[in-house]
């Protein structure tokens, strides 16, 4: 158990370096380009930081666990929301752009409603089939967002009435060094959370095992947490640094990648057994995002408050601590 606890913290190292490398990276080519932080976070990023519940998923389905494989993508989402977004809330208020609180966050909810029903669709003895032709629409949405992203990268911040002639350009970001250095940057990000992610997801697992946890509670905790991990630093420290944009979109798009592109794919290469113990869990999801998509309309205007992520990191705890009590 020795060796796992070490290679667990040269992961810890790599994603926190991984996520302050894609940051930075990240919010170069935005500026470079006047792309709305937002739109990298939705893309560039969270597909990025969702590389480890992918390739979890991936073997997960292609080996026949599929308790971990949805579990993960579930357990995934719920800490994205919950723990990430609102440790970020309680860090700083989080403020919603125009295309955020209209496009994006009732999105992340409609797909999240839209799983539940796939996952429920064919009962039989208490399991779910998520089919093949119900896993082509979750990529053909998936390929529908990021076609939308497009857009809203070449409309820049037109959309929000800001005008790109207040952007300043400094003579090291019209260098071509500058757009080399910042694509390198996002390249490195990437592979240091991927291998950081496998080595945290990898040893956590194996220590979970020894400790006689079952998948269902590894899946939706241990995995759903490591997987996350690169959300977690990468958003954390886009916050600090004062890129609000770029921490809500790598959540939210996290929270939509990882439902149309990881389960979607999954079901496409091979139909996923669903178990129903896990309605409660995606409810729970749903609700969620169901407050994300509200808090831009009520209390404080257009922000995610400290007193939201508050109540977020309640609900995280209750809902952990109500895992480990219904699965001992």
């Amino acid at each position: 158990m020795v060796i796992q606890i070490i290679i667990m913290l040269v992961g810890f190292v790599l994603l926190v370096k991984g996520a302050d490398l894609l940051v930075d990276g990240a919010s170069n080519i935005a500026k470079k380009f006047h792309i709305p932080e937002i739109v990298i976070g939705l893309t560039i990023v969270s597909i990025g930081t969702s590389m480890p519940e992918l390739m979890v998923s991936l073997t997960s389905a292609l080996e026949g666990h599929s308790d971990m494989s949805v579990g993960n993508v579930v357990g995934s989402n719920i800490a994205n929301l919950l723990l990430i977004l609102g440790l970020c809330a309680t860090i700083k208020n989080l403020n919603f752009k125009r295309e955020t609180k209209i496009f994006e966050s009732p999105f992340a909810l409609i797909v999240t409603i839209l799983l539940f029903i796939f996952a429920n669709n064919n009962i039989m003895n208490q399991t779910g089939i998520i089919a093949r032709a119900e896993g082509f629409v979750l990529v053909s949405l998936c390929v529908v967002f990021i076609i939308y992203n497009i857009i809203m990268a070449k409309k820049g911040e037109d959309f929000d009435g800001i005008s790109k002639d207040l952007v300043i350009v400094n003579i090291e970001m019209s260098s071509p060094r500058y757009v080399i250095k910042s694509v390198i940057f996002i390249i490195l990000g990437i592979v240091c959370l991927k291998f950081g992610g496998d080595f945290v997801v990898d040893s956590c697992s194996e220590i979970a095992r020894l400790l006689g946890m079952s998948e269902k509670l590894i899946s939706l905790t241990i995995i759903a947490v490591a997987t996350s991990l690169p959300e977690l630093a990468t958003s954390v420290i886009a916050t600090k640094k004062g890129e609000v944009d770029l921490a809500i979109g790598n959540i939210i798009g996290s929270c939509i990648f990882n439902i149309l592109l990881i389960i979607g794919v999954s079901a496409v290469i091979a139909p996923i057994t669903y178990s129903l113990s896990y309605n409660k869990d995606i409810i729970i999801l749903i609700v969620a995002t169901l407050f994300l998509a509200l808090f831009p309309f009520i209390g404080k205007k257009d922000e995610m408050t400290r007193a939201n992520g508050i109540i977020y990191l309640i609900g995280y705890i209750a809902y952990s601590i109500s895992l480990v009590i219904t699965n001992l």
